[in-house]
């Protein structure tokens, strides 16, 4: 397995690293940058590097790393691949159908059977392309009125894959401008996506697209769920997706609540899967403490759902995991787990599936001192 995270120099300039391990966590080898061009990383909690093992038969899988950078029409996305299990890296190469002008990130990255790599972004383009949209997306916050669904029609999700065998696409309009978007594979050649999407009335809801000739087509979009979170701006927090081996899509994420006793709303954590791609399970809310966010999702071979995100606690941020299995009647109730102590922030946890357990890893303290966290949980 490996761990991809972004770094920080005195000066203010910002590289991607990944560190390898081959033994289920336990132990990592150094830390190799995997950008040849110096500092030319541009990362946030929401938009980390991403990194996929690309496996190969008899030799150690490669491994491909994703980020963010700065290009002279606005960010663009680059990809760099060891082949040599982590020690070195190739050079830095644009991800097919990012250089155009405007913003772009908030990407995913998966592996699909076949072993090519795709990866899903959000693109702002065609807000770059109308002068007055771009105007309203960068003064909204700053007291300025706008209209959230007719903006977000600017702003696409996009599909291509790595190798530059699927062009790159725009597969829908109207995604909300900044959280993050989830990508998976399954059997027959299916991808699925999901994200957060910009309904009438700036509903910032959950949805989700699949597709079953590999990537070719996409259906038109499904809602998972209608939260009726109403925003006139971004939540900054996306979903997360799982499949399992019987091509069940499972899907968490965050949306606002109702206060209890009169109080103010708060932030939960909910899950829905789907059997066919077409429709969703009534959500089932996640057991959390404080007010939770950047919930990430895997589904173990023998059907066990694990959930980790990040909760408010004492002043700080703490990690806290989530187990269950669907019963009969296809409910699953959530175990809640605390992982992390309640000292310095701990944020941004990542979750990952070993031969016996759970990976999961995260940023703990400040900013200019954090270090990356991994824990290992036996399956049970």
């Amino acid at each position: 397995m490996s761990v991809a995270w972004g770094a920080s120099s005195p000066a203010g300039v910002s590289d991607v690293y990944i560190a390898v391990s081959r033994d289920s966590g336990q132990t990592f080898a150094a830390p190799v940058r995997a950008n040849d061009v110096p500092g030319d990383a541009r990362l946030t909690g929401e938009q980390p590097p991403q990194v996929a093992l690309v496996p190969r038969a008899g030799r150690e899988p490669a491994i491909v790393v994703v980020w963010t950078t700065k290009g002279e029409k606005g960010t663009r996305l680059l990809q760099a691949r060891s082949d040599d299990g982590g020690r070195s890296f190739g050079r830095s190469l644009p991800v097919p159908g990012t250089d155009a002008s405007g913003n772009r990130g908030w990407q995913a990255v998966n592996v699909d059977p076949s072993g090519r790599v795709n990866v899903v972004w959000l693109d702002h383009r065609e807000l770059a392309a109308d002068s007055s949209m771009e105007k309203m997306h960068h003064e909204h916050g700053a007291g300025q009125k706008v209209n959230g669904v007719v903006m977000a029609q600017k702003s696409k999700l996009y599909f291509a894959s790595l190798d530059g065998s699927l062009t790159p696409r725009g597969i829908t309009g109207g995604v909300c401008y900044c959280c993050k978007t989830a990508l998976a594979s399954g059997p027959g050649g299916r991808i699925y996506a999901a994200w957060r999407h910009v309904y009438q009335g700036n509903l910032r809801d959950m949805a989700f697209t699949l597709s079953r000739d590999g990537g070719r087509s996409f259906a038109e979009p499904v809602r998972v769920s209608q939260d009726q979170w109403m925003l006139e701006g971004c939540p900054d927090d996306g979903p997360s997706m799982a499949v399992d081996d019987s091509a069940r899509v499972h899907v968490v994420w965050p949306t606002l609540v109702p206060g209890e006793k009169n109080s103010d709303p708060t932030i939960g954590i909910f899950y829905a899967s789907s059997a066919d791609g077409s429709s969703f399970s009534a959500r089932e809310r996640i057991p959390t403490e404080g007010i939770p966010h950047h919930p990430r999702l895997v589904a173990t071979a023998d059907g066990q759902l694990v959930a980790a995100w990040d909760e408010s606690a004492g002043g700080t941020r703490r990690i806290a995991i989530g187990r269950g299995r669907r019963d009969r009647n296809g409910h699953i109730a959530f175990r809640r787990e605390t992982l992390s102590p309640a000292e310095g922030p701990s944020v941004y946890p990542a979750i990952a599936l070993a031969t016996d357990s759970v990976i999961v890893a995260w940023t703990n303290g400040s900013s200019a001192t954090s270090t990356i966290r991994v824990v290992r949980l036996p399956l049970n």
